[in-house]
């Protein structure tokens, strides 16, 4: 059957260092370079009839060492927008909003500028892509999708049928490849988070 494929981009100095980093367009370290091309080692026999890729540079970049082909640019899968906490750790925010969680309290920054988006935002972006790359799938050919983590642990969930807030059961380190798939025509996770 058919599976989609979704691979986080490599390291970045932001995804290193843990800070937020949402719609800032910065590019992959060295280290995100290699995980990278080890990403496109475990996809390198799969013939994807879509690759869908987030516009942000360290996306593409992943997309393009890794070996895949250029079939659409989809902002529908850019990372979470963080708003005022782009940037951020958690142990920063947590100074001034005490016990924040990203997957329980959102994006609360009180930035009228820029207020980012809260997880059921993300859900409903996901959502659309899962009824783009559904009809690909039901005709059995493979779908890849190369992202972030929180977006994609949220298109996780939704696949699986839970609520977009669930994506925090979902680890997903740098440049992690997961396998989402059916079973009896169920949705189901059928690898997750392998490292080339």
């Amino acid at each position: 059957m058919a599976q989609l494929t979704i691979i986080r981009h490599g390291e970045t100095e932001w995804s290193r260092d843990h800070r937020h980093t949402g719609r800032t367009d910065i590019p992959l370290t060295p280290t995100g370079e290699e995980q990278a091309r080890a990403a496109g080692k475990l996809v390198a026999d799969r013939d994807f009839a879509l690759v869908l890729v987030s516009p942000l540079r360290r996306a593409r970049a992943t997309a393009v060492l890794a070996g895949l082909p250029d079939t659409g640019l989809d902002p529908d899968i850019m990372e979470w927008d963080y708003g005022g906490y782009e940037g951020l750790t958690t142990p920063q925010i947590r100074e001034t909003v005490p016990g924040w969680y990203l997957w329980r309290d959102g994006v609360v920054s009180g930035d009228a500028d820029h207020p980012g988006e809260q997880v059921s935002d993300v859900g409903a972006r996901v959502d659309r892509v899962l009824e783009r790359v559904r009809p690909v799938l039901d005709a059995g050919d493979d779908v890849a999708l190369v992202a972030h983590g929180h977006v994609l642990r949220v298109l996780t969930a939704r696949w699986l049928g839970l609520p977009p807030a669930d994506g925090r059961l979902f680890a997903l380190a740098t440049a992690g490849v997961s396998d989402l798939g059916f079973e009896h025509g169920e949705p189901v996770m059928t690898a997750w988070n392998r490292r080339g």
